[in-house]
């Protein structure tokens, strides 16, 4: 249960922090949830192929923010704007 609410924790910072470096400011709790939890997916995925481990909440963190901030990126790119 624990382990739950730290992902969903983890994952809003994740995503208020990718908010704040990509656009300036957040998208509200439920989006940067969302932004949060698939940056966290992307960013193991992105450290994987680079062969880096990251370990404990501040490692796991990092990780979703640098997702986060590549999707952000991606759908910006997407976007065209």
């Amino acid at each position: 249960m624990w382990n739950f609410i730290l992902y969903i924790v983890i994952g809003a910072v994740a995503g208020w922090l990718a908010g704040y470096i990509s656009k300036g400011g957040g998208f509200g709790f439920w989006v940067n949830l969302l932004v949060g939890i698939v940056g966290g997916l992307l960013g193991g995925w992105i450290f994987g192929l680079f062969g880096i481990d990251t370990v404990g909440i501040i490692g796991n963190l990092i990780t979703s923010v640098v997702g986060a901030v590549v999707l952000l990126w991606i759908v910006s790119f997407f976007k065209g704007k």
